[in-house]
Formats: C-alpha cells, sequence, structure tokens
C-alpha cells in the first residue's frame, strides 16, 4: 500500500508527528514525569528480554527508545509512519555511533507485511500510544505473530479509556479533557502542534482478547496511575516530596487492581504461543 492509498486517520496522524518531529525532543527530554515514564517501560521489557535481542519498534519517533536498546547490545528496527520523525533517528543514530545497531524503515503497522526485514524478532515494542491511532487494533496485533521467534514477546504501551488523573480535572472546570476517551468507539478527535488526527482507546481486557489464540499475557502494568500524566509538567517541581511518595506508591501497586486500568497508559507484555 503506497502512502497516497494509506487511510485517512494514517494521513492524518503521520501530518501531525511530521510537524512534531523537530520539536519533539525538545517538549519532552526535560520533562521528569517523561522520564519516569520511559523508565518504567524500560524496565518492564528489560524483564523479558534476552541477552543481543533483535527488536522491532514500532512509531519509533526520534529514536529516544531504539538508542536505549541499541546501548545495551540489542539490534533495533526502527519504524515509523512519519518520514521526518525517521530523519531525526537516523541522525541521532549517527551521532551515537548507533547506526550499525540501528536500521530503520518509513512503514506503518498497518502494512507490516510489506517490511523488507521481517525478522523474525525476540521482540516486537510499541512505546507511548502509537497504537491507539488505529481503529482496528486486533488486525495489528494478530500481524505480529509470524514477525516473532517462538516465545517472542510483544510489549505494547497502549492509552485505556479511563485516566483517573483526567477525570479529576472535572474540579477545574477542564471537561473536555476530563471526558476527552469516553464513549470512544468511534473514534476521538485530538492534535498535535495544530494537525488534528484521530486517537482510539482500549482496555486491557480488549487486548487480551485479541491476542487470546496466538499469545499469552506476561505482565500488565498502570503507568501514571498514581504519578500524573506528563503534562502535568510542573507537578515533580512544585510538589517534589508528594511527587516522590506517588512514584513509590504507583511501583509498588502497579500491576494490581484497580490501578493497573486507570492510569494514563497500561503496560502490556504478550508471549507467542
Amino acid at each position: 500500500m503506497s502512502s497516497d492509498e494509506n487511510p485517512l486517520y494514517q494521513k492524518e496522524a503521520a501530518q501531525a508527528f511530521n510537524k512534531q518531529s523537530g520539536i519533539f525532543d525538545k517538549l519532552y527530554q526535560t520533562n521528569k514525569i517523561v522520564q519516569y515514564k520511559r523508565e518504567r517501560v524500560r524496565n518492564h521489557i528489560e524483564e523479558f528480554l534476552k541477552p543481543g535481542s533483535s527488536i522491532l519498534e514500532l512509531n519509533a519517533g526520534t529514536g529516544d527508545d531504539a538508542i536505549f536498546f541499541a546501548t545495551k547490545g540489542h539490534q533495533v528496527h526502527a519504524t515509523d509512519i512519519a518520514a521526518d520523525m525517521q530523519h531525526q533517528l537516523i541522525e541521532k543514530a549517527a551521532l551515537n555511533g548507533l547506526s550499525d545497531n540501528i536500521s530503520t524503515a518509513v512503514c506503518s503497522y498497518t502494512e507490516l507485511e510489506n517490511l523488507e526485514n521481517k525478522g523474525p524478532y525476540d521482540c516486537i515494542f510499541s512505546n507511548f500510544a502509537g497504537l491507539n491511532c488505529t481503529p482496528d487494533l486486533k488486525k495489528i496485533v494478530t500481524s505480529f505473530y509470524p514477525l516473532l521467534k517462538k516465545d517472542g514477546i510483544v510489549t505494547m504501551v497502549i492509552m485505556p479509556p479511563f485516566c483517573l488523573w483526567e477525570l479529576s480535572l472535572v474540579f477545574k472546570n477542564d471537561f473536555k479533557t476530563a471526558f476527552r476517551r469516553f464513549n470512544s468507539k468511534s473514534g476521538r478527535r485530538t492534535q498535535i502542534e495544530g494537525v488534528p488526527f484521530t486517537c482510539w482507546y482500549y482496555t486491557p481486557s480488549q487486548i487480551k482478547l485479541f491476542a487470546k489464540n496466538y499469545f499469552k499475557v506476561e505482565a500488565i502494568e498502570g503507568l501514571c496511575t498514581m504519578v500524573p500524566p506528563s503534562f502535568f509538567i510542573h507537578f515533580p517541581d512544585r510538589y517534589p516530596k508528594l511527587y516522590s511518595y506517588l512514584m513509590k506508591r504507583e511501583n509498588n501497586w502497579k500491576s494490581a487492581w484497580p490501578w493497573k486500568n486507570i492510569g494514563d497508559y497500561f503496560i502490556i507484555t504478550l508471549r507467542k504461543q
């Protein structure tokens, strides 16, 4: 499928993230909550990765995670639908001396059958809600199966349809943010840098259902359940003791009900059956 034949929702997402590519690192690399989120996700994945693993990364963005895993001795094939994000990633890999450890492809995760490098991989990885930009996540999840080695894993970081912190914004009269995930079966419009696109939200139970004939669930963790979402950018500096306390509590209860279901995201790892 050529870029001209991509569905409208994919074209819109590509346009939005292309526009953000030049400022993405500036926006997020100094955000303490983003740093916390990245560390949590990476620690989660490292519990399952074998030394020298081959990783297929989806919606790789500007490559922070690809670079992290490459420096750990893994081989990363980093893909993204946004060509401008890929350009940033390629430059960063070269600057870090990791061009031999990171390969790239401009490819949507809806078109993985068109990948030149089909693996098989030890791990497929998608961070920070990239997979929320599709209305057909079941099809995507099932497409992972032939790309994985025996006992290979999939780790996805997904936004659910309910976030406790966002709902609390009712008390600040921010009803738009508080209820933006509700009744989202047909998708909810959002925007990045003024470019609109559509998001869909999924529960851990839905992912389990999509995966049941192909994968078994290894782990589910809530992310930013007690720690606020990263758009509360000043929270760690304004309330450092409270922020430290919330991190500790979240890390203790990340896999417990109901916390694993009510965060800004959840992390889910599946293993090929």
